[in-house]
C-alpha cells in the first residue's frame, strides 16, 4: 500500500479533480489537489448529469445531495411572431428496475464542484510549472516554488492543461473560431421559470436568445450568438418587458473539439478537458471526466501497472466515441439541421458505453447474453433493497446467482442474490448458476461458471478491501 510520502497529486479542481480525490480517499490513497485559480468555479457552464453519472453519485453516496440540488430540464418554450410553442429536446422516460434515474439531470457546474468538493482539502491559488519524470514517480514544482516527489500525477486542469503541455502530448482535433456562443448566468424579472426560453433566429435552426431557469435560485442562463451588446440589453431586444437585474458569469465558448493522443505518458495521467475537450452539444463533456476520474481512482489505489495500463485501453476509445457524438451534434446546430435540438439518442445518457474486450473484461461463457463482461452493472430491486446497495463502496462485488456450490476465500463481498421475482437475473440477463464479479467502478468485469476464474481476476485488478465472508 501507499506511503504518506507516495501520494497523488491532482492537478485542478473541477468536477475531474474532484471526484478523483473522492475516489483516491475513500481507497486510502494519499494526495493532494492543487488549483491554480484564487477560488472555486462560480459560474453554470456545464448543467446536464447524465443518467450515469447520476448512478457514480449514487456510488459515491451523494445522490441524495445532488437530487435535492436540481431538477429535471423543463420543455423548451419557442417565442415566435404572434406566440409559441412549447416542446422538449427529450421525453421524460420513467425509471425502470435496472436504470433507477433515466433523465438528464440539470445541476449548476458551481453547485456540482460545491458538493464534491465537500471535505475534500483543495489548495487554491497553486499550479504547476514544471514536471519531470523519474525512475519512479514525478518531480513537481508548483507556483508556490515548492517541489514535492509525488508517486502518480492526474493532469484535470482543464483544455489549456499545463501537465498536457509539460508532457508533450498531442492535443488533436479542431478549433473553429468563427463558431462562438455567449454564455452568462443572469437574474432578471418578468418570465416564468417552468420553460427553457428560446428566441429563434431567421435562418432554420439558428437561434437569437435561449434563456433556461437554473435549478436551487432564481438565476438564468443565457445564451446566444456572440455580440456587442450587454445581456441586457439582448434581452430587451427579444421582449422589453423582461429586465436583467444582475449578471454573474459570463463566458465565451469557442467550438474546440480535441483529444489528447495519450491519456498515459509514465506516472503521469490525463483526465477531463486535459484529454478530451468537447461542444457543449449533447451535455458530455463534464460527464466524460467524472467517469474518467472514476475509472481511474480504484486504479491508482492498485498500484499495478498491468491495471493502470488500462486506464488509457479503456477510456480513450470511449472519449472518442463521445467526442464523435458531441461533434455530431454540433455540426447539426451550424448547418441548420432540422433536428438539431434534439437529445433523445439513449447513446448520450452514457448506459450503453462499455470496456468490451479489453484486458479487464473476462467473459467465461461460451455463449454471453445481452449483458457481458465490460458493460455497466445494472440495478435491480432485491428481496431487501437493490443491486446497487450491494456495490456501493471502494470493493470490487461477487454476485452468485441460483449458485448452490461452494466457493472459495475471497477479499471481496460476495452476495448470493435472494431474488423471488427472478427480476435481478433478467437485469443481468444469468441463465442457470452464474458468478458475476463486478469492479470498484461497477463495470462487469468477469463472468464465469468457474470460481477458479473469479479468484484469476481478482490476482489481476488486486481487488482492494478487507476480507468478507459471504452472505
Amino acid at each position: 500500500m501507499f506511503t504518506e510520502s507516495e501520494f497523488t497529486m491532482i492537478v485542478g479542481a473541477g468536477p475531474t479533480g474532484l471526484t478523483l480525490a473522492r475516489q483516491l480517499s475513500r481507497h486510502g490513497v494519499p494526495y493532494r489537489i492543487v488549483e491554480r485559480s484564487e477560488r472555486p468555479f462560480d459560474g453554470s457552464r456545464g448543467k446536464g448529469l447524465q443518467p450515469r453519472t447520476l448512478e457514480v453519485l449514487d456510488d459515491l453516496g451523494l445522490i441524495d445531495r445532488f437530487r435535492a440540488a436540481g431538477g429535471d430540464y423543463p420543455s423548451l418554450r419557442a417565442h415566435v411572431p404572434g406566440g409559441h410553442h412549447d416542446f422538449r429536446l427529450d421525453e421524460l422516460h420513467e425509471p425502470t428496475p435496472s436504470v433507477p434515474w433515466p433523465n438528464l439531470w440539470m445541476v449548476p457546474q458551481w453547485r456540482t464542484s460545491e458538493l464534491l468538493a465537500e471535505g475534500i482539502p483543495v489548495e487554491f491559488g497553486v499550479g504547476v510549472t514544471e514536471l519531470e519524470q523519474e525512475e519512479v514517480g514525478v518531480r513537481v514544482t508548483l507556483s508556490t516554488g515548492e517541489v514535492v516527489r509525488a508517486r502518480y500525477v492526474v493532469g484535470a486542469d482543464g483544455g489549456r492543461s499545463t501537465v498536457r503541455r509539460a508532457l508533450g502530448v498531442e492535443f488533436e482535433g479542431e478549433t473553429h473560431e468563427e463558431e462562438r456562443l455567449m454564455i452568462a448566468d443572469v437574474r432578471l424579472t418578468g418570465l416564468d421559470r417552468d420553460h427553457w426560453h428560446v428566441w429563434p433566429g431567421s435562418e432554420r435552426g439558428s437561434f437569437r436568445l435561449g434563456l433556461c431557469p437554473l435549478p436551487g435560485g432564481d438565476w438564468f442562463q443565457l445564451t446566444a450568438p456572440p455580440t456587442d451588446r450587454s445581456p441586457g440589453q439582448l434581452v430587451a431586444s427579444v421582449d422589453p418587458s423582461i429586465t436583467v437585474t444582475e449578471v454573474g458569469w459570463r463566458s465565451e465558448f469557442r467550438a474546440n473539439i480535441r483529444m489528447a493522443s495519450r491519456f498515459r505518458v509514465g506516472d503521469v495521467f490525463l483526465a477531463g478537458d486535459a484529454a478530451h475537450v468537447h461542444s457543449p452539444a449533447g451535455g458530455q463533456g463534464l460527464n466524460t471526466g467524472i467517469q474518467d476520474a472514476y475509472n481511474l481512482g480504484w486504479k491508482i489505489a492498485t498500484g499495478d501497472e498491468r491495471v493502470l495500463d488500462t486506464y488509457e485501453e479503456e477510456r480513450l476509445p470511449v472519449a472518442a466515441d463521445v467526442l464523435g457524438i458531441s461533434t455530431r451534434l454540433h455540426r447539426g446546430h451550424v448547418e441548420g439541421s432540422a433536428d438539431a435540438m434534439r437529445r433523445d439518442d439513449p447513446v448520450l445518457r452514457q448506459l450503453s458505453l462499455n470496456y468490451r474486450g479489453g484486458t479487464l473484461a473476462a467473459e467465461h461463457r461460451s455463449e454471453p447474453g445481452v449483458v457481458r463482461a465490460g458493460d455497466r452493472a445494472p440495478d435491480s430491486p432485491l428481496a431487501e433493497g437493490r443491486v446497487f446497495d450491494l456495490l456501493r463502496g471502494p470493493h470490487a462485488t461477487l454476485l452468485a446467482f441460483d449458485w448452490a456450490g461452494p466457493l472459495p476465500e475471497l477479499t471481496v463481498p460476495i452476495h448470493h442474490l435472494q431474488d423471488p421475482e427472478g427480476s435481478s437475473a433478467r437485469a443481468y440477463d444469468i441463465d442457470g448458476p452464474t458468478l458475476v464479479l463486478v469492479r470498484p467502478d461497477n463495470y462487469i468485469g468477469c463472468v464465469t461458471r468457474d470460481p477458479a476464474d473469479v479468484a484469476a481476476y481478482l490476482k489481476l485488478i488486486a481487488a482492494p478491501g478487507p476480507e468478507t465472508q459471504p452472505t
